[in-house]
Parts: structure tokens; sequence; C-alpha cells
């Protein structure tokens, strides 16, 4: 495991990406999950390209190889992982995985029956915790997330995802004190 401050794209080794891997991922995940047209995104911004998550979520041995590619990005110091509904969740079970952290399935919202919490499976509370989404572009859900796992006991610096939008998202999480680290940037995906 490394300290999640290495370029991915200089890695090299046993469960590493190096970066002719990491370029073919890129083009893999172009591939997938780019969608041209009008979209609407979360933050009500539109966007003439929309990566969609599912499209890579939902293809086991893709998912599988995002998970080994995210490994040497989460800080060492990490004793939970923490996936954001819903995209973050299949994320977070399969870097789970790969590096053996516990995981949280963190909702939107506590439900309000059963337990009645907002992160389910592993305990967060007084534990050093990453938040892992899928796609980042304002960061929105990520900062209201991190605001009420923060409430209840978890310590939070760093938040993972595939793709960083470039949209703001990594300035808003600097701004609460959460380092964004990124498998990509929205500028290192294309056709290849």
């Amino acid at each position: 495991m490394t300290t999640g401050t290495e370029d991915p794209s200089a890695s090299s080794g046993s469960g590493e990406v190096g970066a002719r891997d990491r370029a073919r991922l890129a083009a893999t995940l172009y591939r997938v999950a780019h969608l041209t047209g009008t979209f609407t995104l979360r933050s009500g911004a539109t966007s003439s390209e929309y990566f969609d998550k599912y499209r890579f979520e939902a293809e086991p041995a893709l998912l599988a190889e995002i998970g080994r590619a995210l490994a040497p990005l989460v800080p060492t110091e990490t004793e939970v992982l923490a996936g954001l509904e819903l995209g973050g969740v299949p994320l977070a079970v399969v870097l789970g995985g790969v590096t053996g952290l516990p995981t949280a399935f963190v909702r939107k919202a506590a439900k309000p029956y059963g337990t009645c919490r907002l992160a389910e499976g592993a305990e967060i509370a007084g534990r050093r915790v990453l938040v892992v989404e899928d796609v980042v572009t304002t960061a929105g859900q990520v900062v209201a997330s991190v605001g009420e796992l923060r409430s209840r006991g978890a310590v939070i610096s760093h938040a993972l995802c595939v793709i960083d939008r470039e949209a703001g998202g990594s300035e808003a999480l600097a701004e609460i004190g959460v380092r964004l680290v990124p498998l990509f940037r929205m500028h290192e995906l294309g056709p290849g």
C-alpha cells in the first residue's frame, strides 16, 4: 500500500498500475461509459458529455480492474472505506476486497426504520474513513456526506473517486479539509 500521494502513472509492481495499463484503463472507461448529448448533472449544470458510472460498475472484470487501480491511492492510515450511495458502494466493496479494509455503506439520509443509520456496515466513529465516490463534479453530495459522517465521529481527510470532472469538486472539498484523490481527471479520458 502507498501513502495516497504517489502519481498512479508512475506506479509499477504487484497490485499497482503502470503507465501503459493506466492509459488502457482510461481508454476502456471512455469507451464503456462516455456518452454524448445533453445531460443535467446533479449540480444542476448541463453538459454535452456524461460518464455513466453504472456502465463501468456493472462490468465485473472492469470494476475489479478499477479496484486494483484505486488501491495504491488509498492513504495508509485508512481504517474504513465509506462508499457513498449509490455509485460509491460497488467501488468501496471491490476496493475492500483488494485492500482488506472494512466497508461502510453511506446513505444520502438515514433510513427512518430498522437501524435508522446513515452508515451501515463497518463502524465509523473514531476511525479514519476514506470516502469513496464514482464521479465528482462539484462534490455537493460528497461535502454533505462528509459533514454527516463527521457528525457521527468519522475522521475524514481524503475522498477517492474514479473520475474528477474538474468542475470545482476538488476545491469544494479542500474548503472542508478533504483532499480529493481521483484515479482520472476529466482531461485524461479520451478514446485513446
